[in-house]
């Protein structure tokens, strides 16, 4: 019987185990964001919603479709009665180089998938995850996305020249999620999903599951929307779902309709303890969520209020939060006469009893209402307003003074509910912070998320210290890109509170990727960290990319008491990287090298000569010249500075450094440091008029191109194949021939449409197979010239000729 009852506590242990993960709070750690009103960042996000006004503004002039049918009468067939939208500031220009991806394939691209990359990016940088492709990191894309509207200017019926291989993956709603993991080389799963307006909700929701049954260790997820189509506003307008005003007033009287708007935002979830284990930047808590249908209703694009009930109970449910500690539900809130009063008696209905018996009214809008209905984007816009009202303490104000009265339909007078025309504090009485977002889409899926404030551990006291030294790295992918960062993070520096510098470092050095071109420095303040950043900014070669390498030869003296008080200051300075002796025979020198191998570079231990009077130095090859550090000097104390040193070198020289165990206690990640910045280019179809034949990929005509050269020269065939190649690319810089095919941004969809142009003019006797993509332009070229010559003297062609 004492067995039996051991097993049953056990199991009973482990059914409560699997209930807790079951439903396992989620961390929010990182966000990115392209909102209406030029709204590119958290900070900017937040200082938007406490400010007054709105983002909605006239027609862009790159979207001459949407102004062309623009009619301010209603009911016109084949109009639009809309000239107002919540529309981002620009949409036409990308950093394509930053992504591997050739600029011909970049302007085919949606915007949308340009901004999600980016935007991805941004959110991954203030998580501080560092991307590096080889990682193959465990995280899942979930993304929200109902429309791709851009490769509409490329169809022409009387004329299909303009489809290429891109139009595919350039417009495919899947190929939006993909793309961010293929260019990012992350594992996890992927999921595009389309429930229209509760798409990014709805894709939270499976995040959430993924992350709760392990499937990813984080998660990204993503919500985008673009007003690029005429057809769409037309079909909108003559169901009079839009308000001709353009503009959502949610819970007015005035109420007539949506108005539009677009954006992309991402954010980072990950299992709530493994942020904390990780010292994440987290900005909110997800509890609960739920995703439901509204079944057989009314119609199916009108709104179900017993399935919202449904919809918010379940999240409440999963969430474990009851209906009175909630202080604010950013509602869906689309300004309609059906939806609010029902979106409204829904909450009512579930929470509304329990607000009116603790007597602290809960407020309620809808960030619709000053920055446009983002449709698929909708959720993900509403669940980073709540996020960072959360973290902040602050409810925003849902409607100004000049808004006019509520809409009289909803009972305001009984409800417990209040709708805020001044931003003020999170209620007092309330014993939590949480908060619950509110979704439903016109295909019938209901959305609903509960989210709270973290309330992080009370960090333990510190003993007093002197300043001690830190590494600050900084890398980009091209000199003006490196220069705009380090400008950024010095004036960043210059307000930052020294006990934060050493988390300032920390994020930088192990939360973001390295890339060619580089800059490290050491210092132990931020004032001395500033000066030294701008001033390696000032001295470095622009033209200087670092080759990586994964490499170097440790030289010590001998296992001498000097090396050993070294290796123990460097243990006690950097504890993370304290190692024991892996061995009985070890010693300090085979101690050291293991510790510096914790870098991530490979150590050759060599005993004897070379450490130039000190007890150990590292060296490693660099352009064909030998770069030596020294690592422990003549007095032991000094190691610490030293190996930042050489590690600043080693970095700076191209060595692939994981840098995270130089953290010391207490060092977090930070979410509010410069990301980085994107040199974007114009990179767009323009929109034909009506009946004018589209910008294809390749050109509507065969463009004339260069002189054929005949077969035998083959130094002007190869010329001639770098030119057909410099055109395929769209590229509009020379292209480098010691790099290869693959390196230039090429893919099969190009390799196919290059020798395609090339057997127009020759005959080519090569098959795929004998022409690796990862074969230097030169050597390739080469190749293939030769081909052409020998095949046309065995008896093929000039073509064409």
């Amino acid at each position: 019987m004492a067995e039996q009852l051991k097993l049953s506590r056990q199991l009973q242990t482990r059914i409560r185990q699997l209930e807790d993960e079951k439903h396992a709070p989620l961390a929010v750690v990182g966000m990115g964001l392209r909102l209406p009103g030029g709204l590119d960042s958290p900070d900017a996000y937040w200082d938007f919603l406490r400010a007054d006004g709105n983002a909605y503004s006239a027609i862009p002039e790159d979207r001459p479709g949407l102004s062309a049918v623009y009619d301010p009468v209603p009911g016109r067939p084949g109009r639009s009665y809309v000239d107002r939208a919540g529309f981002l500031s620009d949409i036409a220009h990308f950093d394509a180089g930053f992504f591997g991806i050739t600029q011909r394939e970049a302007k085919l691209l949606d915007p949308q998938q340009r901004m999600l990359l980016e935007t991805s990016w941004e959110a991954l940088e203030r998580a501080g995850i560092a991307v590096r492709r080889s990682d193959r990191l465990d995280i899942g894309v979930y993304l929200g996305m109902m429309a791709s509207e851009y490769g509409e200017r490329l169809e022409d019926r009387s004329d299909m020249t303009g489809i290429d291989p891109y139009y595919t993956t350039g417009g495919g709603l899947c190929f939006g999620a993909g793309r961010i993991s293929y260019v990012m080389g992350f594992k996890g799963p992927v999921l595009s999903v389309d429930t229209a307006c509760s798409s990014s909700l709805s894709a939270l929701h499976l995040a959430v599951r993924s992350l709760r049954s392990r499937e990813c260790r984080y998660a990204l997820v993503c919500g985008s929307n673009l007003l690029l189509s005429a057809s769409l506003m037309v079909s909108l307008c003559q169901t009079r779902a839009l308000s001709p005003e353009g503009r959502s007033k949610s819970f007015l009287a005035t109420a007539d309709g949506y108005g539009r708007g677009e954006g992309v935002g991402v954010l980072v979830l990950m299992r709530l303890e493994d942020a904390e284990r990780e010292g994440r930047p987290i900005v909110a808590v997800v509890r609960g969520t739920a995703v439901n249908h509204d079944g057989a209703a009314s119609s199916l694009t009108a709104p179900n209020g017993p399935a919202q009930q449904e919809v918010i109970r379940a999240a409440l449910a999963d969430a474990g939060v009851e209906p009175a500690e909630l202080g604010w539900i950013e509602a869906h809130g689309t300004g309609t006469v059906l939806g609010d009063p029902i979106e409204v008696g829904a909450l009512d209905a579930v929470v509304g009893e329990a607000v009116r018996q603790r007597g602290t009214p809960l407020a309620i809008g809808s960030v619709k209402s000053r920055l446009g209905h983002l449709e698929a984007a909708s959720g993900i816009a509403a669940v980073l307003k709540t996020a960072l009202m959360l973290h902040h303490g602050e409810i925003p104000a849902a409607l100004s003074e000049d808004d006019g009265e509520l809409n009289p339909h909803i009972p305001w007078d009984r409800l417990g509910f209040a709708v805020p025309r001044e931003n003020r504090p999170w209620p007092e009485d309330l014993p939590r912070r949480v908060a619950g977002v509110n979704s439903f889409g016109m295909s019938g899926t209901n959305a609903h998320v509960v989210l709270e404030a973290y309330r992080p551990q009370p960090p333990e006291a510190a003993p007093a210290s002197e300043a001690r030294q830190e590494l600050l790295t900084l890398s980009a992918k091209d000199p003006a890109a490196l220069a705009d960062l380090a400008d950024a993070v010095c004036g960043y520096l210059k307000r930052t509170d020294e006990v934060r510098l050493a988390s300032v470092c920390h994020t930088l050095r192990a939360g973001r990727a390295p890339l060619a071109h580089r800059i490290a420095v050491t210092g132990t303040t931020a004032t001395e960290l500033a000066e030294a950043v701008a001033a390696a900014v000032d001295s470095r070669d622009p033209e200087a990319a670092a080759q990586p390498f994964r490499a170097a030869v440790l030289r010590v003296a001998a296992d001498g008491p000097g090396l050993a008080a070294g290796l123990a200051a460097l243990a006690g300075a950097f504890p993370r990287l304290a190692v024991g002796p892996s061995g009985a025979e070890d010693g300090p020198a085979d101690a050291l090298a293991r510790l510096v191998g914790r870098f991530g570079i490979r150590i050759r231990l060599e005993r004897g000569s070379g450490t130039g009077g000190g007890a150990a130095r590292l060296e490693w090859q660099v352009g064909g010249a030998t770069r030596s550090m020294p690592v422990v000097g003549a007095q032991p104390g000094t190691a610490p500075a030293l190996l930042l040193d050489a590690l600043a070198a080693l970095f700076t020289d191209g060595a692939d450094l994981r840098l995270d165990a130089l953290g010391g206690p207490g060092v977090r990640f930070l979410g509010d440091l410069p990301t980085y910045p994107f040199q974007r280019r114009r990179l767009w179809i323009e929109e034909p008029p009506v009946g004018a034949a589209r910008e294809g990929a390749d050109g509507a005509q065969r463009r004339t191109g260069p002189t054929v050269p005949h077969p035998e020269e083959r130094e002007a065939v190869r010329a001639y194949l770098m030119t057909e190649l410099t055109e395929v690319l769209h590229a509009t810089e020379e292209l480098d021939p010691t790099r290869s095919f693959l390196e230039t941004g090429g893919d099969s969809f190009l390799s196919t449409l290059f020798i395609t142009r090339v057997e127009e003019h020759y005959a080519v006797g090569l098959t795929a197979e004998e022409l690796p993509l990862d074969m230097p332009l030169a050597e390739l070229f080469g190749k293939l010239a030769d081909d052409i010559a020998n095949t046309a003297r065995a008896g093929g062609r000039v073509r064409g000729a």
